[in-house]
């Protein structure tokens, strides 16, 4: 088996098989596709791959300044494509199988606090229609806590606004339901009623409810620019990107009190050890519960 076919049929499991989506099999099949760049040279198949070269491949991306939690994303995706490979064609045994990931830190991921969010909803210009649009897709994103493949590909015939849901298709194709707030609901209304209606839209894209001036829906990169530079028009020094604000919502909302399993469920988390993260509260925080609470105090 030469690494050309092993690599397409993978592609066509992850799709037919596991259901994935774009995103997340093009990052499996790059993750294979980093092993194929490493064993080439040195005349290795796919299965002529031993424990052994998994570690040199380790230490080879290693090498390039990855960092433990890419090698161990990269990993991840290498164990699953053997473990296609010994499902499909009974590979025995498995090269991946005893590799363990590189030992990682928790992460905690960076937040807005909530003036910082008032700042940039407020720093946006609703003159224009694509201030509208930008308004109402930030409300949502932080109201909602989606990821911005979520947002994208939200449909107007997943909007449930009269009774305050949304219908978000998320990772796998999994689809939930998503509460959403008046503050949220109000903002897109305005955006379909005032500002969608006079875009021309192109054929096919119809039901996507966030779109370019050119009818089409928009890409995950036109989000992020347009959040980069609401964040310079502010003077934000903080790095943001869209997963910002759905680290924001999850971070809030557990602050505030709200029930571990609630969020897991809002965020789309299949484990509640990834919610978990969320977790965390800065210092002031903790300092002002003390105050509160602690009879001593």
């Amino acid at each position: 088996m030469n690494w050309k076919t092993a690599s397409t049929e993978f592609r066509q499991y992850l799709r037919l098989e596991r259901s994935l989506s774009d995103n997340s099999i093009s990052a499996y099949s790059n993750d294979a596709d980093k092993l194929r760049q490493f064993a080439e040279p040195l005349a290795l198949s796919p299965t002529d791959i031993t424990p052994a070269h998994i570690q040199d491949f380790l230490q080879w991306i290693n090498g390039f300044g990855i960092s433990p939690h890419s090698q161990a994303r990269i990993l991840s995706g290498i164990k699953a494509f053997y473990a296609f490979l010994a499902l499909e064609y009974d590979l025995l045994p498995n090269p991946t199988e005893l590799i363990q990931s590189p030992k990682l830190g928790r992460k905690i991921p960076d937040v807005l606090n909530v003036n910082e969010i008032d700042a940039l909803f407020g720093a946006i210009d609703l003159s224009t229609p694509e201030g509208m649009r930008n308004r109402a897709m930030l409300e949502v994103l932080y109201g909602c806590g989606l990821r911005v493949s979520e947002l994208v590909a939200l449909r107007i015939s997943n909007l449930h606004l009269d009774v305050g849901f949304i219908k978000v298709s998320g990772k796998g194709n999994k689809e939930r339901l998503v509460p959403i707030g008046a503050e949220a609901s109000k903002y897109l209304r305005v955006y379909i009623a005032e500002v969608r209606c006079h875009v021309p839209v192109q054929a096919g894209q119809e039901d996507f409810v966030f779109l370019n001036r050119r009818g089409r829906a928009l890409s995950r990169v036109m989000v992020f620019l347009a959040i980069k530079e609401l964040g310079k028009s502010i003077g934000l020094t903080k790095s943001i990107s869209p997963h910002t604000f759905r680290h924001s919502f999850a971070t809030h909302l557990i602050e505030g009190g709200a029930d571990l399993r609630a969020v897991q469920d809002m965020l789309g988390h299949e484990s509640i050890t990834t919610t978990e993260i969320y977790t965390h509260v800065d210092r002031d925080y903790l300092k002002s519960v003390i105050t509160q609470f602690h009879p001593r105090s």
